[in-house]
């Protein structure tokens, strides 16, 4: 789903497909986290080699999490859609733009959407 987020913020930025899903990507992986916990504690361990020393799995995972945007700032890539040119005022037309179905750990509906690119602004 974060892909369909991205394809509809880039149809009203015009911002590159990478783009786009960085920009939309955090508050996604926060929303997905939860009931994909064990998937991103494996990705804070074998990506980023966190160590897991007296810390919860949520922990782990939000560690795993802070290492990916301390990543994508590094590399220079917009954490924000208001970086690539996304308005509040775009939100609605992005939010209708993007297509819903059942996919990863999320089912996400348009409201869930609105509220993704609210927190990605």
């Amino acid at each position: 789903m974060v892909h369909m987020i991205g394809h509809s913020v880039g149809a009203w930025t015009h911002a590159p497909h990478g783009y786009c899903l960085a920009a939309v990507s955090m508050a996604y992986y926060r929303r997905a986290m939860k009931p994909g916990l064990a998937k991103f504690v494996r990705f804070a361990k074998n990506v980023w080699d966190v160590c897991t020393d007296g810390m919860t799995d949520e922990q782990v995972a939000e560690a795993g999490l802070a290492a990916l945007k301390c990543w994508m700032q590094e590399i220079g890539l917009p954490l924000t859609i208001s970086e690539i040119g996304a308005t509040a005022d775009m939100i609605p037309g992005i939010t209708k733009g993007t297509i819903c179905y059942p996919a990863g750990y999320l089912d996400l509906k348009p409201e869930d959407i609105t509220e993704i690119l609210k927190e990605s602004m």
